[in-house]
């Protein structure tokens, strides 16, 4: 019996907190690889010029709204294919994943057309003609990256429920070293390959997807322990019944995490308000905030696969001691995070900054006040996230979308609004007004969570 099938001694910490961590560890891993990756893009896309910069973050965010809402379906295969494996029925865990796959694959035919006509879209969102070509350009290639990149995550779902989340790390980084190869070689010219500039590091997005992909399909068809399962075999035989519960559990997830990639996109244009100094600070903040959180969203993804695991083993006690794991272990990184922030916020910043411009010691006076209110909200903004994470772990998703569009976009945005315009805070509550939607976000998910018998969840 695998280790993600042996059921840990139920009244102790212990063996709970050694199956998070070794859960968790590959997980974060793999998800700080993809990050790398979008790194190196903007890095060297940032060596061509600021217009190829400026398309390429134009393309790839209507790449990502498209990515993140189909990110749901793949997300779903998590608990169905978990509640499967702790329920020891391998056949609806082959159903799970299978039409996993099916639902992303349909996802990605009806949205499609949407990135073929991406440069009247931004056009008459107000973007300068110029841009949106090249953007337009950067999705001509970039779009075919969509379903393959939905597949992967398809594949990391299962691979994280059959304990083989280390697989998915060494792919990823694999893929992450094709990424920066294959964007040297063909934004500029290198080793032969043709200078495509923008195109290029499609090219380079495509093929680092398409190399993930296919390691993921050969291992899960191949390696031994994956045989039973089947997930690839008899890809053409459909399961309706299936299909429509990865759907059911699926779109309320990608409508949340859209609601939260929103929230903070929003929150960009309003710093933009303030002017450039107040923007590139928060852009930096923002990346520092967005590589710590890889810690807490891959714990969240642990949370889903325990919680499963133990309720398709209907053991509620399995589910509260898996639960309260995780919770300790996120609350811990946030409250050491947090301290970092706090007291090194200066050295921290000043990686991203180059010296020798004569903005910098602005960005970083700028900076590191919004650094202190990051810091601070790095607690709920774990909490929220591991919420969401254990409640889908219960198959529970519409109410906490409802509790993410709630707090986001009643909360947090009005919030942000009121506080940055009308009050003295100027910039800053801008970071306030997310730390409020961020905190009534995670006191309603965690409400919900611990009140799970009551409400019929287990």
């Amino acid at each position: 019996m695998s280790e993600a099938t042996a059921a840990p001694q139920r009244h102790t910490f212990g063996p709970h907190l050694r199956a998070t961590v070794l859960l968790g560890l590959p997980m974060v891993g793999a998800m700080l690889a993809q990050i790398l990756m979008s790194i190196t893009d903007t890095v060297m896309l940032g060596w061509l010029g600021a217009a190829p910069l400026a398309a390429s973050v134009l393309g790839t965010q209507l790449f990502l709204i498209l990515l993140l809402t189909g990110s749901g379906f793949a997300q779903a295969v998590v608990p169905l294919a978990a509640h499967a494996l702790g329920g020891g029925d391998t056949t609806i865990l082959r159903r799970a994943v299978r039409m996993g796959f099916w639902v992303v694959i349909a996802f990605s035919l009806a949205t499609f057309p949407i990135m073929w006509f991406a440069q009247p879209i931004f056009i008459a969102l107000g973007q300068a003609p110029e841009l949106a070509q090249m953007a337009d350009q950067y999705l001509t290639i970039a779009k075919w990256a969509l379903l393959p990149n939905l597949m992967i995550m398809v594949l990391r779902s299962y691979f994280g429920v059959v304990n083989k989340a280390h697989v998915v790390l060494i792919i990823t980084l694999l893929a992450a070293g094709l990424n920066a190869a294959l964007n040297y070689a063909f934004i500029f010219g290198n080793w032969g390959a043709p200078a495509m500039g923008i195109e290029g590091a499609a090219i380079a997005t495509l093929g680092s997807s398409l190399l993930s992909m296919l390691l993921l399909m050969l291992y899960a068809n191949l390696h031994p322990s994956l045989r039973p399962h089947a997930v690839l075999q008899r890809f053409w035989r459909s399961d309706w019944a299936a299909f429509f519960e990865v759907v059911r559990v699926g779109w309320p997830i990608g409508i949340s995490i859209l609601a939260e990639f929103a929230l903070f996109s929003f929150s960009a244009i309003m710093m933009g308000w303030f002017g450039t100094v107040p923007l590139a600070a928060h852009g930096i903040v923002m990346q520092i905030i967005s590589v710590a959180f890889m810690v807490p969203l891959g714990l969240s993804q642990v949370a889903t696969i325990r919680i499963g695991l133990a309720k398709g083993r209907k053991d509620a006690v399995e589910v509260a001691m898996a639960g309260k794991t995780v919770i300790l272990v996120g609350v811990g990184f946030a409250l050491a995070v947090s301290a970092l922030l706090v007291l090194l916020p200066a050295p921290i910043i000043s990686t991203f900054l180059d010296f020798s411009t004569a903005d910098a010691p602005s960005i970083l006076a700028f900076a590191i006040p919004l650094l202190a209110v990051a810091a601070a909200f790095q607690l709920v903004d774990t909490l929220q996230v591991l919420a969401a994470g254990l409640l889908r772990g219960l198959k529970d998703t519409r109410v906490p979308m409802q509790i993410a569009l709630f707090s986001y976009w009643v909360v947090g945005i009005p919030a942000a609004y009121l506080l940055s315009q009308h009050t003295g805070l100027g910039a800053i509550g801008i970071w306030l007004g997310l730390a409020f939607g961020l905190t009534v976000a995670s006191l309603l998910g965690m409400w919900r969570y611990y009140n799970r018998d009551r409400l019929g969840l287990i």
